[in-house]
């Protein structure tokens, strides 16, 4: 049955209501055949911020990622979003062409009444938080079968692991922008439509091959010629492989028609320190520095700061020693890497951690947060440290 208007001034008048403080449309609400037996599972709900809906009017695409055993995640073309059930005691109903109180004023209508269809319900929704994208799993993939040139066995094994965009976009829980800017970060490159990160080795026998041909040309860092580097180095190895090594460790500008890249010092002096630490489990401080002083081009001048997440230096040790730490090896996780840092070293500078921890940082969050949420402070010998907020085992 369909109710009639006086059925409805009727309700007002039980429910004290002013119908002169109402809209004159009413809309009369009922379950049809399909929503009376419908669960209130069977339909899902999605709250999106403006910029979102933006993006679906616009024609984009939002995708939700995640394996099995991960938390789901939503993506748009740049940004990732954990997605959160949140209960409300308020039935929501799916009321289709339903028309909202603007959209009604601004219609001619009369004491007119709608009769309207309610579609389906639901007790709860999604709503989307901001989260940093999980982009440890692309490091771990890559490094499955890391490229060591086109003489490797290894390339002609027909079952090595290999990744397309496609395949990468398929299984990290990261929206499309946020990985292929990781892909730069990771120095990886695209070899025949896969992406390749360069095994260590490779990757600094090419970066030899561009530093020895700077000091024989007697060229300034600032100013490599592309051209002439493959012309020299392209019998030795592959020319996407040189110019991707100068891509890597330099930046590229064109003067009078020409390519050349400017090589950054800081780049090469870190690889140089990672290929010196990588194989020594500890490192007499001194003698390092020395040594590594000694191993890179002529006219680089070697900093620790040029370190920073990647060697740790104990300076409570008698010589002091440096080790090989790298942020990329630790857990992505907020609390797991603190556990991992603290059982590494029981107290921390605010100066040696921050390097650790400062990708953990979220869009308005600072190192100083994090270290009050996951550690507390204590001073020594006139030095803030910070130490662990539960045992680590």
């Amino acid at each position: 049955m369909k109710r009639t208007r006086e059925e409805v001034d009727a309700t007002l008048q039980i429910a004290k209501l002013n119908a002169a403080e109402l809209l004159p449309a009413v809309h009369c609400l009922g379950f049809g055949p399909g929503a009376s037996g419908a669960a209130a599972g069977d339909f899902c709900l999605l709250e999106l911020e403006p910029t979102l809906c933006q993006q679906l009017e616009d024609g984009h695409s939002l995708v939700i990622r995640g394996d099995k055993d991960e938390q789901a995640v939503l993506c748009s073309k740049d940004k990732t979003y954990d997605l959160k059930i949140a209960d409300t005691s308020n039935m929501l109903l799916f009321i289709p062409d339903c028309k909202t109180p603007d959209q009604l004023k601004k219609e001619d209508s009369h004491c007119n009444i709608i009769h309207t269809e309610i579609f389906g319900f639901s007790n709860n929704y999604w709503e989307l938080r901001r989260c940093r994208p999980k982009l440890k799993k692309l490091k771990k993939l890559l490094m499955e079968n890391p490229y060591e040139g086109p003489d490797s066995q290894k390339e002609n094994d027909s079952n090595s692991s290999k990744y397309t965009t496609e395949d990468l976009l398929d299984q990290i829980q990261a929206s499309e922008e946020e990985i292929m800017t990781q892909l730069q970060v990771l120095n990886a490159c695209e070899i025949e439509g896969y992406w390749r990160i360069l095994e260590f080795d490779y990757e600094m026998k090419l970066l030899n091959h561009v530093t020895q041909l700077v000091d024989s040309e007697s060229w300034s860092f600032s100013k490599v010629p592309l051209n002439t580097c493959l012309q020299e180095l392209g019998p030795l190895e592959p020319e996407e492989m040189i110019e991707h090594c100068l891509k890597c460790y330099g930046k590229k500008y064109v003067d009078e028609g020409e390519v050349y890249f400017e090589l950054d010092a800081d780049k090469i002096c870190r690889a140089t320190a990672q290929m010196l630490l990588q194989n020594a489990v500890k490192f007499n401080l001194a003698e390092f520095q020395e040594v590594w002083q000694q191993s890179v081009p002529e006219g680089m001048i070697t900093s620790l700061d040029q370190l920073k997440g990647l060697a740790l230096v104990d300076r409570h040790s008698r010589p002091e020693i440096i080790s090989l730490l790298k942020v990329d090896d630790l857990p992505e996780d907020n609390q797991e890497r603190f556990n991992s840092l603290f059982s590494l070293r029981e107290k921390w500078t605010e100066e040696d951690i921050a390097p650790y921890i400062q990708d953990l940082c979220g869009e308005k969050q600072t190192i100083g947060a994090l270290l009050t949420k996951y550690s507390r402070s204590s001073m020594q010998n006139g030095v803030k440290v910070y130490n662990s907020r539960r045992p680590i085992s």
